[in-house]
């Protein structure tokens, strides 16, 4: 098909007579992890929390933010809406699978000394229901299992802040990494 048959991308994208939607965000880029290497993985999440350090730029890009740490434990609350829809008109199941991997993968750096950090290695996620651009916001509460030498696993949940439903449901692996040596 030439882009003659099917109008412009422009058009694609937008039905005729109906204005687009935009959505704007903003984030502060943060410096190397590095210079972070003095902290403990709980230090760097209640100095994110405090605003002493930028969050990550993922969390505005999907409207959600890390509103608890302590050891063991991270809690993350977000805000679906439309511009998160998948083709069924739904929130994308790829909100709640970020949601849950930024929830646990905070849980397991809360746990960290100084000088060490994580990758997630293993992503188990079950969807139990879906969540809508008018849903009220969800929180992802997360929490350790196991914390190795090399290896550390986490379960976390999302739930509705305001009915308490379970939305899904997760848990994870993750490397432990140790600190890089200096170029």
């Amino acid at each position: 098909m030439t882009t003659d048959e099917i109008g412009s991308a422009e058009q694609c994208r937008h039905p005729a007579g109906q204005a687009p939607r935009t959505r704007t965000h903003g984030w502060t880029p943060g410096p190397p992890i590095a210079e972070y290497a003095h902290l403990t993985g709980e230090e760097i999440l209640l100095e994110w929390i405090a605003g002493r350090i930028p969050e990550p730029s993922i969390c505005s890009t999907m409207d959600f933010h890390l509103i608890e740490a302590k050891p063991g434990r991270a809690v993350f609350e977000g805000r679906p809406g439309d511009h998160l829809h998948n083709p069924m008109n739904t929130v994308h199941g790829g909100y709640l699978a970020t949601l849950l991997d930024s929830a646990l993968g905070c849980a397991v750096l809360s746990r960290l000394p100084a000088g060490l950090g994580y990758t997630t290695t293993q992503l188990n996620v079950h969807m139990l229901r879906p969540l809508f651009a008018d849903s009220a916001p969800v929180r992802c509460e997360a929490e350790v299992l196991h914390l190795g030498r090399t290896m550390a696993t986490a379960e976390a949940r999302v739930v509705g802040t305001e009915n308490g439903k379970l939305y899904a449901h997760a848990t994870t692996t993750c490397a432990v990494l140790t600190p890089r040596p200096a170029a």
